[in-house]
Protein backbone atom coordinates (compact mmCIF):
# COMPACT_ATOMS: atom_id res chain seq x y z
CA UNK A 1 0.00 0.00 0.00
CA UNK A 2 1.27 3.72 -0.55
CA UNK A 3 2.69 5.28 1.83
CA UNK A 4 0.09 7.76 2.99
CA UNK A 5 1.48 11.22 3.07
CA UNK A 6 -1.24 13.41 4.29
CA UNK A 7 -2.13 11.34 7.86
CA UNK A 8 -2.23 14.16 10.27
CA UNK A 9 -0.71 12.06 12.82
CA UNK A 10 3.21 12.62 13.24
CA UNK A 11 4.61 9.46 12.20
CA UNK A 12 6.17 6.97 14.74
CA UNK A 13 9.31 6.01 13.02
CA UNK A 14 10.43 3.51 15.22
CA UNK A 15 6.75 1.89 15.80
CA UNK A 16 6.65 -2.02 16.30
CA UNK A 17 4.05 -1.82 14.00
CA UNK A 18 5.69 0.44 11.19
CA UNK A 19 4.33 -1.38 7.72
CA UNK A 20 6.96 -2.40 5.16
CA UNK A 21 6.29 0.61 2.91
CA UNK A 22 6.63 3.16 5.64
CA UNK A 23 10.07 1.92 6.77
CA UNK A 24 11.10 1.62 2.76
CA UNK A 25 10.68 5.32 2.18
CA UNK A 26 12.33 5.84 5.52
CA UNK A 27 15.34 3.20 4.07
CA UNK A 28 15.38 5.49 0.83
CA UNK A 29 14.80 8.82 2.26
CA UNK A 30 18.21 11.67 2.46
CA UNK A 31 18.80 12.71 6.02
CA UNK A 32 17.82 16.29 7.39
CA UNK A 33 13.98 16.68 5.73
CA UNK A 34 12.37 14.78 8.23
CA UNK A 35 14.64 15.80 11.58
CA UNK A 36 17.55 18.66 11.29
CA UNK A 37 20.64 16.67 11.25
CA UNK A 38 23.23 18.48 13.11
CA UNK A 39 25.59 21.21 11.24
CA UNK A 40 27.47 23.19 13.40
CA UNK A 41 30.05 22.74 10.70
CA UNK A 42 29.09 22.59 7.05
CA UNK A 43 30.47 22.29 3.52
CA UNK A 44 28.16 23.06 0.40
CA UNK A 45 29.84 22.42 -2.79
CA UNK A 46 28.20 23.05 -6.10
CA UNK A 47 29.02 20.85 -8.58
CA UNK A 48 28.71 21.26 -12.97
CA UNK A 49 29.00 18.18 -14.97
CA UNK A 50 29.88 18.05 -18.24
CA UNK A 51 29.84 13.71 -18.97
CA UNK A 52 26.41 11.52 -18.76
CA UNK A 53 28.61 8.51 -17.39
CA UNK A 54 31.09 10.41 -15.33
CA UNK A 55 28.73 12.51 -13.47
CA UNK A 56 26.69 9.24 -12.65
CA UNK A 57 29.32 7.53 -11.56
CA UNK A 58 30.56 10.25 -8.78
CA UNK A 59 27.25 10.36 -7.24
CA UNK A 60 26.65 6.81 -7.16
CA UNK A 61 29.90 6.31 -5.58
CA UNK A 62 28.79 9.02 -2.76
CA UNK A 63 25.39 7.64 -2.48
CA UNK A 64 26.50 3.98 -1.71
CA UNK A 65 30.09 5.11 0.51
CA UNK A 66 29.06 7.95 2.84
CA UNK A 67 24.93 8.77 2.35
CA UNK A 68 23.01 7.02 5.53
CA UNK A 69 19.09 7.37 5.29
CA UNK A 70 16.64 9.03 7.41
CA UNK A 71 16.19 6.01 9.33
CA UNK A 72 19.76 5.30 9.92
CA UNK A 73 19.92 9.03 10.95
CA UNK A 74 17.16 9.20 13.47
CA UNK A 75 18.82 5.91 15.08
CA UNK A 76 21.31 7.50 15.63
CA UNK A 77 19.91 10.34 17.59
CA UNK A 78 18.11 7.86 19.50
CA UNK A 79 21.43 6.17 20.36
CA UNK A 80 22.91 9.43 21.31
CA UNK A 81 20.03 10.53 23.43
CA UNK A 82 20.78 7.04 25.01
CA UNK A 83 24.32 7.04 25.48
CA UNK A 84 25.95 9.85 24.27
CA UNK A 85 27.55 7.56 21.20
CA UNK A 86 28.26 9.77 18.20
CA UNK A 87 26.67 9.77 14.90
CA UNK A 88 28.32 9.92 11.54
CA UNK A 89 28.25 12.96 9.10
CA UNK A 90 25.38 14.32 7.54
CA UNK A 91 25.85 14.20 3.33
CA UNK A 92 22.96 15.38 1.40
CA UNK A 93 22.99 15.31 -2.41
CA UNK A 94 20.65 17.71 -4.78
CA UNK A 95 19.90 17.81 -7.99
CA UNK A 96 18.93 21.53 -10.15
CA UNK A 97 16.86 20.97 -13.45
CA UNK A 98 19.94 21.31 -15.65
CA UNK A 99 21.43 18.68 -13.48
CA UNK A 100 19.01 15.81 -14.41
CA UNK A 101 19.02 17.05 -18.21
CA UNK A 102 23.24 16.74 -17.43
CA UNK A 103 22.46 13.16 -16.10
CA UNK A 104 21.41 11.99 -18.98
CA UNK A 105 17.21 12.69 -18.54
CA UNK A 106 14.76 13.66 -21.19
CA UNK A 107 12.42 16.78 -21.19
CA UNK A 108 9.78 14.08 -20.97
CA UNK A 109 11.25 12.83 -17.59
CA UNK A 110 11.48 16.76 -15.90
CA UNK A 111 7.72 17.38 -16.93
CA UNK A 112 7.17 14.22 -14.44
CA UNK A 113 8.18 16.50 -11.54
CA UNK A 114 4.96 18.45 -10.36
CA UNK A 115 6.86 21.98 -9.36
CA UNK A 116 7.18 24.31 -12.43
CA UNK A 117 9.14 26.36 -9.88
CA UNK A 118 11.81 23.41 -10.22
CA UNK A 119 11.48 23.40 -14.09
CA UNK A 120 11.99 26.83 -14.49
CA UNK A 121 14.71 27.36 -12.23
CA UNK A 122 15.69 30.27 -9.46
CA UNK A 123 17.53 32.72 -12.10
CA UNK A 124 13.96 32.39 -14.30
CA UNK A 125 12.05 33.23 -10.93
CA UNK A 126 13.75 36.62 -9.44
CA UNK A 127 10.62 39.01 -10.86
CA UNK A 128 8.39 36.57 -8.60
CA UNK A 129 10.20 36.78 -5.55
CA UNK A 130 11.92 40.38 -6.04
CA UNK A 131 15.45 39.19 -6.38
CA UNK A 132 18.04 41.02 -7.59
CA UNK A 133 19.08 40.79 -11.11
CA UNK A 134 20.81 37.84 -11.85
CA UNK A 135 24.25 39.63 -12.94
CA UNK A 136 24.18 41.40 -9.56
CA UNK A 137 24.85 37.39 -7.80
CA UNK A 138 27.76 36.12 -7.06
CA UNK A 139 29.47 34.53 -9.64
CA UNK A 140 29.07 30.90 -8.51
CA UNK A 141 25.21 31.38 -8.67
CA UNK A 142 25.58 32.87 -12.26
CA UNK A 143 26.78 29.84 -13.86
CA UNK A 144 24.75 26.57 -14.60
CA UNK A 145 25.03 24.77 -11.55
CA UNK A 146 23.87 20.77 -11.70
CA UNK A 147 24.62 19.63 -8.06
CA UNK A 148 24.89 20.35 -4.70
CA UNK A 149 26.75 18.80 -2.22
CA UNK A 150 26.16 19.36 1.62
CA UNK A 151 28.76 17.63 4.69
CA UNK A 152 27.84 18.49 8.20
CA UNK A 153 28.76 17.49 11.63
CA UNK A 154 28.89 18.40 14.93
CA UNK A 155 32.95 18.77 14.74
CA UNK A 156 34.61 20.30 11.84
CA UNK A 157 37.23 17.26 11.11
CA UNK A 158 35.23 15.22 9.73
CA UNK A 159 33.42 17.42 7.38
CA UNK A 160 37.20 18.34 6.33
CA UNK A 161 37.73 14.25 5.40
CA UNK A 162 34.58 14.12 3.34
CA UNK A 163 35.52 17.28 1.29
CA UNK A 164 38.75 16.78 0.58
CA UNK A 165 37.69 13.06 -0.66
CA UNK A 166 34.70 14.24 -2.83
CA UNK A 167 36.82 16.79 -4.43
CA UNK A 168 39.87 14.26 -4.77
CA UNK A 169 37.08 11.80 -6.67
CA UNK A 170 35.73 14.44 -8.84
CA UNK A 171 35.54 13.40 -12.43
CA UNK A 172 38.01 15.99 -14.79
CA UNK A 173 35.29 16.12 -17.19
CA UNK A 174 33.22 17.96 -13.95
CA UNK A 175 33.97 21.62 -12.47
CA UNK A 176 33.65 23.09 -8.92
CA UNK A 177 31.83 26.17 -9.46
CA UNK A 178 32.29 27.86 -5.87
CA UNK A 179 32.46 26.44 -1.88
CA UNK A 180 30.10 27.93 1.00
CA UNK A 181 31.09 27.15 4.73
CA UNK A 182 28.51 27.70 7.25
CA UNK A 183 28.89 27.54 11.31
CA UNK A 184 26.50 27.51 14.16
CA UNK A 185 26.48 30.66 16.12
CA UNK A 186 24.91 30.75 20.09
CA UNK A 187 24.37 32.96 22.35
CA UNK A 188 25.58 32.22 26.41
CA UNK A 189 22.52 29.88 27.28
CA UNK A 190 22.73 27.71 24.31
CA UNK A 191 21.01 28.80 21.53
CA UNK A 192 21.31 29.07 17.87
CA UNK A 193 21.50 32.71 16.73
CA UNK A 194 21.62 34.21 13.16
CA UNK A 195 23.86 37.41 12.78
CA UNK A 196 21.40 40.02 14.17
CA UNK A 197 21.80 38.10 17.66
CA UNK A 198 18.29 36.95 17.62
CA UNK A 199 17.33 33.21 18.23
CA UNK A 200 16.26 31.46 15.25
CA UNK A 201 15.09 28.35 13.93
CA UNK A 202 11.83 28.35 16.39
CA UNK A 203 8.84 27.20 14.78
CA UNK A 204 9.32 24.28 12.40
CA UNK A 205 7.12 22.05 11.29
CA UNK A 206 7.30 18.92 12.97
CA UNK A 207 6.84 15.25 11.37
CA UNK A 208 8.05 12.98 14.03
CA UNK A 209 6.20 11.68 16.81
CA UNK A 210 8.98 11.96 19.25
CA UNK A 211 9.63 15.16 18.72
CA UNK A 212 5.88 16.58 18.65
CA UNK A 213 5.60 14.77 22.02
CA UNK A 214 8.62 16.97 23.03
CA UNK A 215 6.81 20.34 22.35
CA UNK A 216 2.83 19.49 22.74
CA UNK A 217 0.68 22.67 22.09
CA UNK A 218 -2.50 24.01 23.43
CA UNK A 219 -2.08 27.24 21.30
CA UNK A 220 0.05 26.04 18.23
CA UNK A 221 0.31 22.62 16.96
CA UNK A 222 3.44 21.70 15.69
CA UNK A 223 3.00 18.20 13.82
CA UNK A 224 2.36 18.95 10.66
CA UNK A 225 1.72 15.72 7.89
CA UNK A 226 4.67 14.07 5.82
CA UNK A 227 2.73 15.76 2.73
CA UNK A 228 4.05 19.11 4.12
CA UNK A 229 7.75 18.25 2.96
CA UNK A 230 7.80 14.99 0.98
CA UNK A 231 6.66 14.13 -2.92
CA UNK A 232 7.40 11.11 -4.76
CA UNK A 233 10.84 10.93 -6.38
CA UNK A 234 9.12 10.42 -9.89
CA UNK A 235 12.59 9.08 -11.46
CA UNK A 236 13.23 6.35 -8.59
CA UNK A 237 12.26 2.59 -9.23
CA UNK A 238 9.50 2.97 -7.14
CA UNK A 239 7.90 6.65 -6.42
CA UNK A 240 4.84 4.84 -4.33
CA UNK A 241 7.84 4.01 -1.59
CA UNK A 242 11.17 6.35 -2.56
CA UNK A 243 10.55 9.96 -2.06
CA UNK A 244 11.86 13.07 -2.18
CA UNK A 245 12.24 17.16 -1.23
CA UNK A 246 12.16 20.57 -3.06
CA UNK A 247 15.02 22.59 -1.73
CA UNK A 248 15.78 25.99 -1.57
CA UNK A 249 19.79 27.30 -1.32
CA UNK A 250 19.55 31.15 -0.72
CA UNK A 251 23.08 33.03 0.34
CA UNK A 252 21.58 36.00 2.47
CA UNK A 253 24.16 38.50 3.15
CA UNK A 254 23.49 41.16 6.49
CA UNK A 255 24.30 44.12 6.90
CA UNK A 256 24.69 44.08 11.02
CA UNK A 257 26.14 47.34 11.17
CA UNK A 258 22.72 48.71 9.57
CA UNK A 259 20.58 46.73 11.45
CA UNK A 260 21.50 47.70 14.75
CA UNK A 261 21.43 51.73 13.25
CA UNK A 262 17.84 50.86 12.54
CA UNK A 263 17.02 49.21 16.16
CA UNK A 264 18.34 52.33 17.66
CA UNK A 265 16.68 54.87 14.88
CA UNK A 266 13.50 53.19 15.22
CA UNK A 267 13.52 53.47 19.78
CA UNK A 268 14.26 56.81 19.90
CA UNK A 269 11.67 57.87 17.72
CA UNK A 270 9.26 55.84 19.28
CA UNK A 271 10.82 57.72 22.70
CA UNK A 272 11.83 54.18 24.16
CA UNK A 273 14.09 54.17 26.97
CA UNK A 274 15.63 51.76 29.24
CA UNK A 275 14.55 48.17 28.91
CA UNK A 276 12.43 49.25 26.68
CA UNK A 277 14.19 49.94 23.90
CA UNK A 278 14.72 46.37 23.67
CA UNK A 279 11.54 46.32 22.64
CA UNK A 280 12.39 48.29 18.85
CA UNK A 281 14.39 45.28 17.34
CA UNK A 282 11.63 43.21 18.94
CA UNK A 283 8.92 44.86 16.63
CA UNK A 284 11.32 44.42 13.24
CA UNK A 285 11.90 40.38 14.04
CA UNK A 286 8.54 39.46 16.24
CA UNK A 287 10.69 38.16 19.02
CA UNK A 288 13.77 39.45 21.66
CA UNK A 289 16.98 38.10 21.69
CA UNK A 290 16.59 35.32 23.87
CA UNK A 291 13.49 34.03 21.38
CA UNK A 292 10.21 35.40 24.13
CA UNK A 293 7.49 36.35 21.57
CA UNK A 294 6.86 39.94 21.19
CA UNK A 295 3.18 39.14 21.25
CA UNK A 296 3.15 37.30 25.02
CA UNK A 297 5.31 39.92 26.66
CA UNK A 298 6.61 43.72 26.46
CA UNK A 299 10.21 42.42 27.59
CA UNK A 300 12.63 39.31 27.21
CA UNK A 301 13.67 37.00 30.61
CA UNK A 302 10.98 36.12 33.09
CA UNK A 303 11.03 32.27 32.35
CA UNK A 304 11.14 29.71 29.70
CA UNK A 305 10.85 31.20 26.29
CA UNK A 306 7.87 29.53 25.12
CA UNK A 307 7.07 28.87 21.87
CA UNK A 308 3.02 27.62 21.98
CA UNK A 309 1.36 30.90 20.98
CA UNK A 310 -0.54 31.81 18.61
CA UNK A 311 -1.41 35.34 17.26
CA UNK A 312 -5.40 35.50 17.79
CA UNK A 313 -5.15 37.52 21.09
CA UNK A 314 -3.69 40.22 19.45
CA UNK A 315 -5.83 40.86 16.42
CA UNK A 316 -4.98 44.89 15.78
CA UNK A 317 -1.51 44.54 16.22
CA UNK A 318 -0.65 46.49 19.08
CA UNK A 319 1.80 44.01 20.55
CA UNK A 320 3.78 42.55 17.59
CA UNK A 321 3.28 44.58 14.61
CA UNK A 322 1.87 42.64 12.06
CA UNK A 323 5.08 43.26 10.05
CA UNK A 324 7.11 41.48 12.85
CA UNK A 325 9.10 39.01 10.91
CA UNK A 326 7.80 36.02 12.43
CA UNK A 327 4.31 37.32 12.29
CA UNK A 328 4.81 37.87 8.45
CA UNK A 329 6.54 34.55 7.44
CA UNK A 330 3.96 32.21 10.13
CA UNK A 331 0.89 33.89 11.17
CA UNK A 332 0.00 30.97 13.00
CA UNK A 333 -3.55 31.30 12.47
CA UNK A 334 -3.74 30.30 8.62
CA UNK A 335 -1.45 28.91 6.09
CA UNK A 336 -0.12 26.06 8.33
CA UNK A 337 0.45 24.11 5.14
CA UNK A 338 2.54 26.30 3.71
CA UNK A 339 5.11 26.10 6.66
CA UNK A 340 8.65 25.12 5.08
CA UNK A 341 11.37 22.91 6.87
CA UNK A 342 13.64 25.29 7.16
CA UNK A 343 17.88 23.94 7.71
CA UNK A 344 19.73 27.18 7.60
CA UNK A 345 23.07 27.86 8.81
CA UNK A 346 25.21 31.03 9.81
CA UNK A 347 28.19 31.91 7.69
CA UNK A 348 31.14 34.50 7.75
CA UNK A 349 33.72 35.50 11.04
CA UNK A 350 33.47 38.00 13.01
CA UNK A 351 35.01 39.43 16.02
CA UNK A 352 32.82 40.61 17.95
CA UNK A 353 29.50 38.93 20.34
CA UNK A 354 26.70 39.24 17.90
CA UNK A 355 24.08 38.98 21.33
CA UNK A 356 25.87 41.73 23.40
CA UNK A 357 25.29 45.34 23.59
CA UNK A 358 28.06 47.04 21.77
CA UNK A 359 27.60 50.30 19.82
CA UNK A 360 26.69 49.59 15.86
CA UNK A 361 30.19 50.94 14.27
CA UNK A 362 31.70 47.53 15.90
CA UNK A 363 29.08 45.62 13.80
CA UNK A 364 29.76 43.66 10.68
CA UNK A 365 28.52 45.43 7.13
CA UNK A 366 28.84 42.64 5.28
CA UNK A 367 30.58 39.01 4.29
CA UNK A 368 28.01 37.27 7.30
CA UNK A 369 25.06 36.14 7.10
CA UNK A 370 22.69 32.95 5.94
CA UNK A 371 22.81 30.34 3.86
CA UNK A 372 19.10 30.07 3.79
CA UNK A 373 17.94 25.87 2.84
CA UNK A 374 14.67 24.77 3.16
CA UNK A 375 12.90 21.65 2.59
CA UNK A 376 9.30 22.08 0.37
CA UNK A 377 6.67 19.80 -0.94
CA UNK A 378 6.08 22.78 -3.35
CA UNK A 379 8.37 25.87 -4.24
CA UNK A 380 5.32 27.36 -5.58
CA UNK A 381 2.85 27.17 -2.68
CA UNK A 382 5.98 27.30 -0.11
CA UNK A 383 8.68 29.24 -0.24
CA UNK A 384 7.49 31.44 -3.41
CA UNK A 385 4.41 31.92 -2.21
CA UNK A 386 5.71 32.86 1.47
CA UNK A 387 8.10 35.45 0.20
CA UNK A 388 6.07 36.87 -2.76
CA UNK A 389 2.52 37.22 -1.06
CA UNK A 390 3.41 37.66 2.44
CA UNK A 391 7.01 38.81 2.97
CA UNK A 392 7.08 41.13 0.22
CA UNK A 393 3.81 42.16 0.11
CA UNK A 394 3.10 45.47 2.37
CA UNK A 395 -0.49 44.80 2.37
CA UNK A 396 0.04 41.37 3.90
CA UNK A 397 -1.50 40.37 6.78
CA UNK A 398 -3.07 44.11 6.99
CA UNK A 399 -3.54 46.93 4.38
CA UNK A 400 -0.10 49.44 4.83
CA UNK A 401 1.83 46.65 7.13
CA UNK A 402 4.50 47.06 5.23
CA UNK A 403 6.97 44.42 3.73
CA UNK A 404 8.86 42.07 6.17
CA UNK A 405 11.74 43.33 7.75
CA UNK A 406 13.95 40.91 7.82
CA UNK A 407 13.64 39.75 4.48
CA UNK A 408 11.18 41.83 2.63
CA UNK A 409 12.27 42.56 -0.77
CA UNK A 410 11.00 44.98 -3.41
CA UNK A 411 10.47 49.02 -3.51
CA UNK A 412 9.14 49.97 0.01
CA UNK A 413 6.75 52.69 -0.84
CA UNK A 414 4.42 51.90 1.93
CA UNK A 415 4.54 54.54 4.93
CA UNK A 416 3.85 52.41 8.06
CA UNK A 417 3.19 52.55 12.08
CA UNK A 418 4.05 50.80 15.36
CA UNK A 419 2.61 50.79 18.62
CA UNK A 420 4.00 53.39 20.93
CA UNK A 421 3.13 51.29 24.25
CA UNK A 422 2.69 47.68 24.10
CA UNK A 423 -0.37 46.38 24.30
CA UNK A 424 -2.01 49.70 24.09
CA UNK A 425 -3.79 51.24 20.74
CA UNK A 426 -2.13 54.10 20.42
CA UNK A 427 0.38 54.57 17.31
CA UNK A 428 3.40 56.26 16.29
CA UNK A 429 2.89 58.83 13.33
CA UNK A 430 3.50 56.95 9.82
CA UNK A 431 7.09 56.31 9.30
CA UNK A 432 9.34 55.24 6.10
CA UNK A 433 9.59 51.53 5.88
CA UNK A 434 13.03 50.63 7.37
CA UNK A 435 15.74 50.08 4.88
CA UNK A 436 16.65 46.85 3.21
CA UNK A 437 19.60 45.19 5.49
CA UNK A 438 19.80 41.63 3.92
CA UNK A 439 21.15 41.20 0.47
CA UNK A 440 20.55 37.59 -1.48
CA UNK A 441 23.54 37.33 -3.35
CA UNK A 442 22.84 34.22 -5.25
CA UNK A 443 21.27 30.57 -5.32
CA UNK A 444 19.19 27.40 -6.90
CA UNK A 445 16.28 25.45 -6.74
CA UNK A 446 17.21 21.63 -6.22
CA UNK A 447 14.98 18.24 -5.88
CA UNK A 448 16.80 15.84 -2.97
CA UNK A 449 15.85 12.40 -4.88
CA UNK A 450 15.91 9.31 -3.06
CA UNK A 451 18.70 7.03 -1.88
CA UNK A 452 17.25 4.39 -4.23
CA UNK A 453 17.42 7.07 -7.27
CA UNK A 454 20.97 8.15 -6.05
CA UNK A 455 22.22 4.63 -5.49
CA UNK A 456 20.95 3.22 -9.02
CA UNK A 457 22.84 6.05 -11.29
Amino acid sequence: MPVDLTNEQPLAWDSATLDADTRAMLDNLQPNILRAHVREHLTVLFVRFNDVAEGRRYLRKIAVTSMKSAREHLKEVRDHARDGRRGTPYVGVGLSKAGYRDLGHSVEDMRRFGDVVFRDGMKRRVAEVNDPPVEEWENCYQREIHAVILIGDAEPEPVAALRERFLRDLPESARLLGEESGQGMRNPAGDGIEHFGYVDGRSQPLFLKDEVDKEPGKHWNPAFPLSGVLVPDPLAPDPERHFGSYFVFRKLEQNVRAFKEIEQELADSLGLTGADRDRAGAMLVGRFKDGTPLTLKPKAGGGPVVNDFTFDADPDGTKCPFSGHIRKTNPRSFGREVLMARRGQTYGERADDPWDDAPPHTRPSGEVGLLFMAFNSSLLDQFEFTQQSWADNPDFERPATGHDPVIGQGARDVKVTFPKVWGEPEQSPPHRQVPQTVTMKGGEYFFMPSLAYLRGL
